[in-house]
């Protein structure tokens, strides 16, 4: 045995339990608001403590490893902590990537370790509405971001002939809507256009309502509970399926169903996690990223329901473009890619 081979495993164990022991205080950070607090400007933990009303002793310690890890900056000179610009517009700006917030769902689905814990034992599955409230808003958080800045901007921009219908007015449906998010971008930008977003996990179909009404798009999106197998409605113009086709114990049921309801000359806009067809060219940092939440999410949920399959959050796209031919389809292409993403266009 080589011991510095071990030293090196053993840094690496360290790195990931000090990023692990993190994730809880980030989601402190984010929910009382102090990456926003401190974005406001410099300050020592007793300064800090009276610009956010909170204790000074537990701030001295946030502020500490939040500084040992990176996510702040410490000027030894003044006993100063603050933030660089970079470090604000990811933590602490609500437009910006949210990363704080993307642990709160990170922190959430870890709560469910007992009952995965045992459905490893028991092949049983977990469903997604099983999970910790903080698991809906913190996925929504950790998605949202890349939706605003590739949606409008480039994944529809990249399907053929999409744009000027959305323009001028079409019909979208939103399967997987989760909190709406995506379904109310889209009412946004597509003023002309209406919008039906469905998920069969009401709770979250009750925050997408609200959200439609904030942002004043409820006159042109709607919501219903249901599945990807039964949604109705016939002759869309655009169907959109944004990350959640891998977590569906059906996806052939799915794919069929979309099929059925899509306009003759439709688009099936289908948005997947970033992935290889080589499983070993999946071993990388946003790989592992994904098979973390999977294990914990995306399986647990499609052994839940009744299909058959458990894709998981790295099917490759050759899994995929079988769902689809298998429905019906005859156009698969890959239309665009992010980090986090591939994003498919599919024809009937």
């Amino acid at each position: 045995m080589d011991e510095n081979k071990v030293m090196e495993f053993l840094g690496r164990v360290v790195t990931d339990m000090g990023a692990a022991g993190a994730a809880g205080s980030i989601t402190v950070g984010n929910r009382l608001g102090l990456y926003r607090a401190l974005a406001q400007g410099p300050a020592t933990a007793a300064v800090f403590a009276e610009r956010t009303d909170l204790d000074e002793r537990y701030l001295t310690e946030w502020l500490r490893g939040q500084a040992a890890g990176g996510y702040v900056e410490y000027e030894p000179s003044t006993g100063e902590f603050s933030m660089t610009d970079e470090q604000a517009f990811c933590l602490a700006d609500p437009n910006g990537p949210n990363v704080s917030a993307a642990f709160v769902g990170v922190l959430g689905y870890l709560r469910a370790e007992p009952a995965i814990t045992e459905a490893f034992r028991t092949g049983a599955g977990v469903g997604w509405h099983e999970h910790d409230h903080s698991v809906f808003t913190g996925i929504d958080a950790f998605y949202r971001p890349g939706y605003v800045a590739e949606l409008i901007p480039r994944w529809i921009p990249a399907l053929d002939g999409v744009m000027a219908k959305l323009t001028e007015g079409a019909s979208i449906a939103d399967i997987g809507c989760g909190l709406g998010s995506s379904a109310v971008l889209m009412a946004q930008s597509f003023p002309a256009s209406t919008v039906v977003g469905v998920d069969y996990h009401s709770e979250s179909i009750d925050l997408a309502r609200k959200h439609a009404a904030d942002s004043g798009v409820a006159d042109r999106v709607t919501f219903e509970v249901d599945t990807a197998q039964d949604f109705s409605g016939h002759d869309y113009e655009l169907i959109t399926m944004f990350d959640c086709l891998h977590d569906m114990g059906d996806p052939l049921g799915a794919a069929r169903r979309v099929r059925q309801t899509i306009a003759a000359d439709g688009t099936w806009l289908l948005v997947e996690p970033a992935t290889a067809d080589k499983v070993e060219d999946t071993f990388n940092p946003v790989g592992r990223l994904y098979y973390s939440g999977s294990t914990f999410l995306c399986v647990p949920n499609a052994l839940s329901q009744e299909g058959g399959y458990a894709l998981g959050a790295q099917a490759p796209e050759s899994a995929l473009r079988q769902i689809v031919s298998e429905a019906g389809f005859t156009r698969f292409r890959l239309a665009a890619q992010t980090a986090f993403n591939n994003v498919y266009e599919i024809r009937p």
